[in-house]
């Protein structure tokens, strides 16, 4: 039983994969290679306050290429969780035609980094399942995959909302801290409010879900970035209604195997 609801939360994951890469080119990765057009401009110069030495464009600069320094394991880790798979879409325009991972190109490195991501949040899924012993079903499915949206997508948003190339941003090993902590607290969060009855437990929820954002997510020193900020509220929304398609796939359809096939046996 518990080997059927793996194999049919892989095949979820790979059907919502496609789904996903198939939403990407057409909405993410557009914005993604608008924003690449920027990379490499100087952003607009301001005046500095008599009596104030130096400029903010290294500064920015540093910020804006910050995600793009050596990744640790943790942030290979976090890179590979999530379905988005900025570090696909934002390549040079100068290796389109060698590809970006063993000669591939850039849509075929998306497509199977979606896959495995997609495999990954559906196992993820059918774990947790498991372990409370609540079933992933057709009916219910599309409340899991809100949840996994939830919990992985937009609440850790809140705080440091989906980023576009030359966007500034605070230092990646302070980003993955907290996004990792986050995503924690909103998932056991979201667990006490969505499924148990108990008043306690939905306030010790809520009381979970908001603590990271009280504290507070890192942030650039400076936010200076030659990007149009409509832009990068473009790409936020777009990713992140991308993501929400994404787990709401991987929630029905993980439903609608778990009935049709393991059930059956």
């Amino acid at each position: 039983m518990i080997v059927r609801t793996l194999l049919a939360a892989i095949v979820a994951g790979l059907i919502a994969g496609v789904f996903m890469t198939g939403a990407q080119e057409l909405r993410v990765t557009p914005l993604i290679l608008h924003a690449e057009e920027f990379e490499g401009e100087a952003p607009a110069a301001t005046e500095q306050p008599a009596g104030q030495p130096g400029t903010t464009a290294p500064a920015a600069e540093g910020q804006q290429h910050s995600s793009l320094k050596a990744v640790s394991p943790l942030g290979a880790l976090i890179d590979a969780l999530s379905p988005i798979t900025p570090a696909y879409a934002h390549e040079g325009e100068h290796e389109e035609e060698g590809g970006i991972m063993f000669g591939m190109s850039r849509f075929s490195g998306t497509l199977i980094a979606n896959l495995v991501t997609g495999s990954g949040f559906g196992l993820l899924l059918a774990g947790v399942s498991l372990v409370i012993g609540y079933p992933i079903t057709l009916r219910n499915g599309a409340l899991w995959g809100a949840c996994g949206w939830l919990a992985v997508h937009m609440l850790p948003a809140i705080g440091l909302p989906p980023e576009l190339p030359g966007f500034p941003a605070a230092e990646l090993g302070d980003r993955q801290t907290w996004w990792l902590l986050t995503v924690a607290l909103s998932a056991v969060g979201l667990y006490l409010v969505v499924l148990r009855e108990e008043i306690v437990s939905k306030v010790a929820g809520l009381v979970l879900i908001a603590a990271p954002h009280v504290y507070g997510a890192p942030q650039p020193a400076d936010i200076t970035s030659n990007v149009p900020a409509v832009l990068g509220a473009e790409f936020a929304v777009a990713a992140l209604a991308t993501t929400l398609a994404f787990w709401i796939v991987l929630g029905v359809v993980s439903g609608f195997i778990n009935e049709r096939f393991v059930r059956a046996h």
